[in-house]
This record gives C-alpha cells, structure tokens and sequence, in this order.
C-alpha cells in the first residue's frame, strides 16, 4: 500500500522553474508580503536583539531581528509555493 502511494507520487509530472526575473520578482513580493502580515500578527514585538540599521517608518520601531526572520522565512515558504504553482500552471 505504502509503496504504489510512493510510486504514484513519483510518476506524477511537475516543472521545475529555472531561476529567472519573474522567480526573483515573485519571492520578493511574497517576502513583502508576508512582512505586512507579520507586522500586524506579531504581538510581542521588540523581544530580542534589535536589527543594526533603522528601517522606514511603516515598520515601526519594534521591528527586531525575531521578526524579521520569521517574516521572511513564511515569505519563502509561500514564494516558494507561488513559484511551484505559478510554473505548473505555465504562467511563470
């Protein structure tokens, strides 16, 4: 049972995109993104070492090295999952 879910898994076609402008274009959206949704959805902000360089004003002051880091790795994890989508459906 385990072995034809795996053989079926494997025989089915995907793309795998090639690094081009539309992909770098795309994960950085995505990154944005996700930043704005953290920068609403975070509720503890501030906790941690702070970032060494001022950022604009739509980020806040609080906007610490935590955040950022969680920001951006759920902006890869949904860029990464736009870029899959995007090339399978032959827009990227």
């Amino acid at each position: 049972m385990f072995y034809t879910t795996l053989l079926a898994a494997a025989t089915v076609p995907y793309r795998v995109p090639n690094w081009s402008l539309g992909v770098g274009i795309t994960m950085l959206v995505c990154n944005l993104i996700a930043i704005a949704i953290g920068r609403y959805a975070i509720q503890r902000k501030g906790v941690g070492p702070q970032l060494p360089v001022e950022l604009p004003d739509p980020f806040g002051g609080e906007f610490g090295l935590p955040e950022l880091l969680a920001t951006v790795s759920f902006g890869h994890i949904l860029g990464a999952g736009a870029i899959l989508g995007l090339t399978n459906a032959g827009v990227l």
